[in-house]
């Protein structure tokens, strides 16, 4: 069996050829497909997990706890408040985390006893405070400029070092994808969405994007001036070349995320960390699948009537036009 490193090197000579770009029809229906799956089962399960700085809600933090569990909370809630949504989580090794529904002063002192009573700390132990769905609100406004902003540079920059609209039209592609399949996963699985994992959503793009410009730039290598061979097999001869570079990028990537993932929910217990964790983990991931299978796809569909005399001259006139 052949090497990962012979793999690589006869698939950047040409000698080996996987036609990503020949059945790119094929990967556009598995990309549509996925979408529709992951949108149709968000519904099914009601919508998107919004955490608590979204929704507005309690929540108490009882710490020092000898025997920590999640099912001891809800318990104690319910005692006081029989219809609150009640969510449980350890925090590290002796802290749990209650989030509620909006309380009353009154209600809040009488959980606070519960919660206490149940786990055997004193009521100093735990903490209360009030969330506000203002807060949330603020941070996914301003997450929504931040995306309209990224992309309006994405497209100019991309425009301007690759002197054609069409690869920043590709690369586009290629993030919405990346956005809509990582928020799709959320919906599906359940994920709570938290400003922590918004602000995952928008770092993601920035993986994303490189590994796109990556390839891209071998594209235009690949069909500069003077080179031989037809569009679309230059094309997909650029995504082969750079297809295990992609891989150990992303390979690379990922395993300290996930190392950082698997200490945040398991060791330390830290929402902010894991949720930007996980995030970026199911980033990655879709981000490194979409650089080869969604965005150089959406490029070759566009130039696929086109030579590389002919792409030449197109460059030469989109180049005017964006200078």
């Amino acid at each position: 069996m052949a090497s990962l490193t012979t793999i690589g090197n006869e698939l950047y000579t040409g000698e080996r050829s996987i036609p990503i770009v020949q059945k790119r029809k094929l990967w556009f229906l598995v990309a549509a497909i996925v979408l529709i799956v992951l949108a149709l089962g968000t519904a099914v399960r009601g919508g998107f997990v919004f955490g608590i700085e979204f929704t507005g809600g309690s929540e108490f933090r009882v710490s020092g706890v000898s025997e920590p569990s999640t099912a001891v909370a809800a318990e104690a809630v319910e005692q006081i408040v029989p219809d609150s949504d009640t969510r449980a989580a350890l925090i590290g090794q002796d802290a749990v985390r209650v989030q509620t529904d909006a309380v009353t002063e009154e209600q809040a002192a009488e959980i606070r006893g519960a919660l206490a009573e149940q786990y055997g700390v004193e009521s100093g132990d735990v903490a209360f405070s009030f969330i506000g769905p203002s807060w949330g609100q603020d941070v996914s406004r301003q997450a929504l400029i931040a995306l309209v902003v990224f992309l309006a540079l994405v497209s100019l920059v991309l425009a301007v070092y690759f002197r054609t609209w069409k690869m920043s039209l590709a690369a586009l592609g290629s993030l919405a994808f990346d956005l809509l399949s990582t928020a799709g996963i959320y919906g599906v699985v359940g994920f709570e969405v938290t400003p922590a994992a918004v602000i995952g959503f928008l770092t993601i793009l920035g993986y994303s994007l490189y590994d796109t410009v990556v390839v891209f730039d071998k594209v235009r290598e690949n069909t500069a001036p003077g080179t031989s061979g037809t569009m679309l097999g230059n094309i997909n001869l650029a995504v082969n070349q750079t297809l295990v570079r992609s891989i150990n990028t992303s390979i690379v990537a990922t395993l300290p995320i996930a190392s950082i993932l698997f200490i945040g929910a398991f060791l330390l217990g830290a929402g902010t960390l894991r949720d930007i964790a996980l995030a970026l983990f199911i980033g990655t991931i879709v981000g490194t699948w979409s650089s080869i299978f969604v965005a150089a796809p959406i490029y070759a569909q566009l130039r696929q009537h086109d030579s590389i005399g002919e792409a030449k001259v197109k460059a030469k006139h989109e180049q005017g036009a964006v200078v």
